[in-house]
């Protein structure tokens, strides 16, 4: 990882609660079917140890995805990741509640996006992140822009950024 900003760094040692997105963000973004129409998704291992790392340090992480995924249900739940927000039409809406059910300032929530969908979540993070993949909207509107792609180590990159701000 290159040298991050200390602004970047200061936005990083507040943070208590991650709202992530799953599709182009925890997943590639595409979308794989079986023949009787099942959903297949792939999910990168460097991601899900950053993410126990996360919670290991005290750090929230909150899956708020527009799809409804039992691979995502699956997959939350062997890393013991509580918060999962599926079929979210509104991810601003759902972050708001969020921040009032654990009583956390938006300088205390990081959220990760890749697409307009994520747009009202990034608006209310202290520390918006876009993958490097996302669309321009969203890496206009992000504070920090991870180096790799979406579904290939992206939300492990944001889990060692807040983990090394922490440690400073």
């Amino acid at each position: 990882m290159t040298a991050i900003n200390p602004e970047i760094l200061q936005r990083a040692a507040s943070i208590r609660l991650v709202a992530i997105d799953v599709d182009g963000v925890l997943t590639d973004g595409r979308l794989h079917y079986g023949d009787q129409g099942e959903q297949l998704k792939v999910f990168h291992v460097h991601d899900g140890l950053g993410l126990r790392r996360l919670q290991s340090a005290g750090i929230d992480p909150v899956i708020i995805s527009a799809r409804n995924s039992e691979a995502v249900c699956r997959r939350m739940d062997e890393l013991g990741i509580g918060r999962v927000i599926l079929g979210c039409k509104d991810k601003g809406a759902a972050v708001d509640k969020l921040l009032a059910d654990t009583n956390a300032g938006s300088k205390e929530l990081a959220a990760i996006g890749d697409d307009l969908a994520d747009l009202p979540m990034l608006e209310r993070a202290g520390l918006a992140v876009a993958v490097a993949n996302a669309q321009p909207p969203v890496l206009e509107a992000a504070h920090w822009v991870t180096e790799k792609p979406g579904g290939r180590g992206a939300v492990r990159e944001l889990c060692e950024l807040l983990l090394d701000a922490r440690s400073q």
